[in-house]
């Protein structure tokens, strides 16, 4: 079972950006999905990005898509997530987690492993 661990969270005013890195034990990453989700006080956990395994697709929330970017390091075993033209909305605990197997793709209910979460506050 591969494990993960999230960096990079903290406070950071709206408009601005921040990179989330997820560390993986992972030899490569080619097979497995490589998510990011987050929780806000009060509302179920979400997913935000994804990357999919094998092919290397990626899909993310409505509520991200433009602002967001899921990618992985040339070695395959970091991922990260870069998130641009932030809002106080998204503030929350944002995770890591992975799922095994080919063609696997990101569900909150199908991960196989989670990092601790690394929070991330946008205000002014």
């Amino acid at each position: 079972q591969v494990h993960v661990a999230e960096s990079g969270g903290g406070l950071v005013q709206p408009g601005g950006s921040l990179r989330l890195s997820c560390a993986t034990s992972a030899f490569t990453l080619d097979y497995y999905a490589i998510g990011w989700f987050r929780q806000a006080p009060g509302k179920e956990r979400e997913v935000v990005a994804c990357l999919v395994s094998t092919d290397g697709g990626s899909f993310y929330a409505d509520s991200v898509r433009d602002r967001f970017t899921i990618s992985k390091d040339k070695a395959k075993t970091t991922v990260y997530l870069q998130m641009n033209r932030l809002k106080p909305a998204d503030t929350a605990v944002y995770y890591c987690a992975a799922r095994g197997g080919w063609g696997a793709t990101c569900a909150v209910s199908r991960m196989d492993s989670w990092g601790e979460g690394t929070l991330v506050t946008v205000s002014s």
